[in-house]
């Protein structure tokens, strides 16, 4: 045996109601607006509609942009995504007359557009031309809707900004200052975060706090550039340019060590122009609160309820079966080193899912000391990581498959892989995972699969072959029977032990055919016996 995979994924059921998997955030910007007023351009609005029972019903609105054509709207829209409906949503640009009033004239409808909100996040980015009525273009004008999942433990931030000693860049009185974050992306584009009230005839504003999610600030990256502006506000549209800085969010934790932030509000124009100058003002943090959000939809770890609980005094399902299988295996291993991955979660540092990760996220090196070194990988790696899913294990089958084959290459029994895959629900990849299953036949592998939790596992039958012989999509069956299914509630109440020999069962016989079907004879003596896998991950929205 070489090394035992441990992993943990989210559970799904399709009878039950529909589970939020994750929280989206949509940014709304427009271009080329239709002007709609005589003497002013269009001051546009944006409404989101959602479709429920085949009504359109308004969801929220954004704030009202005076006098622009080419908005970028602060307003942030907050939505449940559900993966496995049909999330239809509705777009509508107004020119504003008054204090938020809806005009009922045609005129005062700028274009509209309908899609899914499925169709947003799989774009990230999403750019559609506006709709008048009776589907006629609005000119050349588009509406942008950028899409960031907010999910697990990315956190939000709470943020209190004030300035002192502004330039005053009105005539009879102060300026009217307010502030704008812009979050820089990977390839230099710059994306709204935030932008404050307007403080009116004041040169030392001190702007509401505000709480964004860390996934929006910096895309979770402390050090990525934010850039930051303070703007002089004009009812027409035309704002004056007071001046700009740079900051990064690992900057502004320094005010947890009780430090004073703040920064020189620089005009570039001035600073090239004017031989004395300094700033035009500073910006100082006054406050800085972060929190962890956990979701009931991503199974808090801290929460007793979930599955991956870390109870201090005794382990959770995951470890108990771990440990089980686990302190058997590693006898049988000579250096107790075992590989740990896993399946199903957002990963740092970027966040996106993957279902093939090294749990000490080292992909260089994925072993652990012994088994407790993968019981304190999985502790370690819970509170970095995002539940999330779908539960595909074809992957780290395929992975552990590529391996051994390595080592069939070897001629005598001296190397063998057990796979060790905890889940608390059924596998949603079953095509391919059957299809894997067929093609690790073939190699010095055993699979042994432990269902956590109280899911039905029925379906999960299918890949032990006890009742029958497994087959792929295409009907090739395997060569021999290499997986084990054990629902872990069997052996709530019965001792380690008992576990263990169950899903250990049939590994005897199992190394024993595939040498047989090999040719290769028993080693003797017996000190270089075949060697364990481990790998585990830690993901369930529903726990």
């Amino acid at each position: 045996m070489n090394d035992v995979l441990e992993a943990t994924s989210p559970a799904t059921s399709l009878s039950g109601p529909a589970t939020c998997v994750t929280k989206v955030e949509l940014r709304v910007s427009c271009k080329a607006l239709l002007d709609r007023d005589t003497l002013n351009k269009s001051d546009p609005c944006v409404i989101l509609m959602v479709q429920n029972d085949g009504q359109w019903i308004e969801l929220d609105r954004t704030e009202v942009i005076k006098s622009n054509l080419h908005p970028v709207f602060g307003k942030v829209f907050s939505l449940d995504y559900y993966f496995e409906e049909v999330q239809k949503l509705r777009f509508e640009v107004y020119d504003i007359h008054g204090t938020h009033s809806i005009g009922t004239r045609d005129d005062d409808f700028l274009g509209g557009v309908e899609c899914t909100l499925g169709q947003i996040v799989a774009q990230k980015k999403m750019v559609k031309p506006l709709l008048l009525k009776y589907g006629k273009y609005a000119g050349k004008s588009t509406i942008t809707v950028h899409a960031e999942e907010i999910s697990g433990n990315n956190g939000y931030v709470e943020l209190s900004f004030c300035a002192k000693k502004l330039d005053d860049k009105d005539l009879f009185s102060k300026s009217d200052p307010f502030l704008e974050i812009y979050r820089i992306n990977d390839d230099e584009t710059e994306q709204l975060v935030y932008r404050t009230e307007v403080i009116k005839n004041n040169l030392n504003p001190v702007w509401e706090p505000f709480k964004v999610s860390l996934i929006s600030l910096c895309s979770c990256d402390e050090d990525r550039k934010l850039k930051c502006l303070v703007w002089d506000h004009d009812s027409r549209g035309k704002h004056d340019f007071i001046g700009e800085f740079y900051a990064s969010f690992r900057e502004m934790q320094k005010i947890s060590s009780g430090n004073k932030v703040s920064w020189d509000c620089m005009n570039p124009k001035y600073k090239q122009k004017k031989r004395n100058y300094k700033n035009s003002g500073v910006v100082i943090l006054t406050d800085l609160k972060v929190a962890i959000d956990f979701t009931a939809s991503n199974g808090d770890p801290r929460n007793s309820c979930s599955l991956h609980y870390i109870n201090p005094y005794q382990p959770n399902e995951y470890l108990k079966a771990l440990i089980a299988v686990g302190e058997i295996c590693q006898d049988y291993d000579s250096d107790k080193r075992f590989s740990a991955l896993g399946f199903g979660a957002r990963i740092p540092p970027n966040y996106e899912v993957s279902h093939d990760f090294a749990i000490n996220f080292n992909p260089e090196d994925d072993e652990c000391e012994e088994i407790q070194g993968v019981v304190e990988a999985y502790q370690n790696c819970l509170p970095k990581i995002q539940l999330y899913g779908p539960t595909n294990v074809a992957p780290i089958i395929n992975r552990l498959a590529k391996v051994a084959a390595g080592d069939g290459n070897i001629k005598d029994a001296s190397r063998y892989h057990i796979l060790l895959i905890l889940t608390d629900g059924v596998v949603t990849d079953m095509a391919d995972t059957r299809e894997a299953i067929v093609r690790a036949s073939y190699q010095p592998l055993s699979i042994i699969i432990v269902g956590v939790g109280n899911a039905d596992f029925t379906d999960m039958q299918i890949l032990d072959g006890d009742d029958g012989v497994l087959r792929s999509p295409k009907g090739e069956p395997v060569l021999r029977d290499i997986v084990q299914f054990v629902p872990f509630r069997d052996f709530k109440t019965a001792s380690p032990a008992a576990l263990a020999k169950c899903v250990l069962a049939e590994v005897p016989s199992q190394v024993v055919e595939y040498f047989s079907h090999k040719a290769i004879s028993p080693m003797s003596p017996m000190r270089d016996l075949p060697t364990p896998i481990l790998s585990p991950v830690a993901t369930s929205p529903t726990e």
